[in-house]
């Protein structure tokens, strides 16, 4: 299969430039610009010309931080492999990157085999696993190795949930010195748990059980000692660390001051900490629910550091952390009670769409847009060049973006498996066009054409920023 992508604008983290792309099989072969004679034949010898005049040519989408299928607080996100895969391409993301969940008192290498049996033949683009260790023991250790070579390079460990999923310091302590052996990338969830707890338990004694309580309960402070305290840790190891989902102005500033030290140290943050506030939690009766996700969602003036930090490279990728909750069934499980609200908020489908507002706005520039959103992620996760380029021998990941087209986020035309969008009425510009995935049009015309079981399953390399 030929396909000649022609009249663009091809956007690479490295800059802009008018270029035809030529795309055979699976992978792009060339670029050439309009004007070198080439493309005139190119089109004439391909099964498919995508007319690409007056919009952009990124590389897919590479959304490094998603919860499809995921246990969590007696539920299940709603997303399964199927729906959040097809809900990705319709937002321009080619790639995925989840998490398996080790369960207190199982083997990690049993987890990840569970987790395939969850996404094989399912997806629609590609994916890779990131692995969750929340029982740290000789075993798991010996087990991290394994997982390495299996392609899953990057293991999460979380300061938060106590009883579930918490890893005390000593336990991050012996996970940090495994990686600094086998390579791999450590990811935290910084927030200090057992303080929260706290915190959690006096609300709900005082009678304050609102949805508002949960970002009240988790306050910018806790997030900041968290992400200091595994900064030191990772310092005393010698293991970089990856700050997932950062929310504040002072976690931030611990990563900036690292970072500025010379240590490995780099952060995610979400679009959801770039555009909604703690007055979303704070909406009347129970609406706050559909917002409740951890870290929880700061006051707005959070938000202006949050992009200087992505303009200086201190926040180094934007992820969604999509572990969507339908409100009318799961959300409501936690109503007069705010900490039983099952923590997560929809979001793989409009990361590159929004992120598009903040070029649009000047906070990004469209180079800085596609490096945060598909570059760097594919660096720091293993997956470059294959992933994150428009480039001869790369996956012809290819998204086709109009910048000028208009589109109101809504639940009712959303594709994402659940029952509320947390962007609800928002009058957006840019919209997704074209999408390739591995030189298949999987989306066109408006219209899915893709097919669950074309994604892969990508054995990941180690961090190109460390190796």
């Amino acid at each position: 299969m030929r396909t000649v992508v022609r009249g663009g604008l091809v956007v690479n983290a490295t800059g802009a430039a008018p270029a035809d792309v030529l795309v055979e099989g699976e992978r792009i072969a060339a670029l050439a610009a309009p004007d070198a004679g080439l493309t005139d034949g190119w089109a004439a010898a391909a099964d498919r010309v995508v007319d690409a005049t007056g919009r952009y040519v990124l590389p897919g989408g590479v959304d490094a931080h998603t919860h499809m299928e995921m246990p969590f607080g007696g539920t299940t996100s709603s997303d399964t492999f199927a729906t959040g895969t097809v809900a990705a391409a319709w937002g321009g993301t080619t790639t995925i990157v989840d998490f398996a969940v080790q369960a207190k008192g199982t083997s990690v290498l049993s987890t990840l085999d569970e987790w395939h049996a969850k996404a094989d033949g399912q997806c629609a683009v590609d994916y890779g696993f990131h692995m969750i260790v929340s029982d740290v023991n000789d075993n798991s250790l010996k087990e991290m190795d394994a997982c390495v070579a299996a392609g899953v390079s990057s293991f999460k460990l979380f300061m938060a949930y106590p009883g579930v999923l918490y890893a005390t310091d000593g336990d991050i302590l012996r996970a940090m010195r495994q990686a600094t052996g086998n390579g791999a990338l450590i990811m935290m969830h910084a927030e200090n748990g057992i303080a929260i707890d706290q915190l959690v338990a006096r609300a709900l004694a005082e009678g304050r059980t609102a949805p508002v309580e949960h970002g009240l309960t988790r306050p910018p402070e806790l997030e900041a000692e968290a992400t200091g305290r595994a900064i030191q840790l990772a310092g005393v190891t010698g293991a970089p660390l990856y700050i997932v989902h950062l929310s504040s102005a002072p976690a931030l500033a611990a990563v900036s001051q690292a970072r500025d030290a010379g240590q490995n140290v780099f952060a995610e943050t979400c679009p959801q900490y770039l555009f909604l506030s703690i007055e979303d939690l704070a909406r009347p009766g129970f609406e706050g629910a559909k917002f409740v996700c951890s870290p929880p969602l700061r006051p707005v003036e959070h938000q202006a550091p949050l992009w200087r930090g992505l303009r200086t490279n201190d926040l180094s990728v934007v992820s969604t952390d999509h572990c969507p909750f339908c409100f009318a069934e799961q959300k409501e499980l936690g109503r007069g009670d705010f900490s039983r609200i099952p923590n997560g908020m929809p979001g793989v489908e409009h990361r590159m769409d929004l992120l598009h507002q903040g070029v649009l706005a000047g906070e990004l520039s469209l180079a800085r847009w596609v490096e945060v959103a598909s570059t760097t992620p594919a660096r720091m996760f293993g997956l470059y060049p294959r992933k994150g380029v428009i480039a001869p021998g790369s996956d012809a990941d290819i998204v086709v973006y109009d910048p000028t087209a208009t589109q109101t986020l809504s639940a009712a035309t959303h594709h994402m498996n659940v029952d509320y969008s947390a962007y609800e009425g928002m009058e957006i510009t840019g919209k997704v066009d074209t999408v390739l995935s591995r030189g298949r049009v999987v989306l066109a015309d408006d219209t899915f054409t893709g097919a669950a079981g074309h994604g892969r399953f990508l054995r990941r390399d180690l961090c190109q920023y460390l190796h």
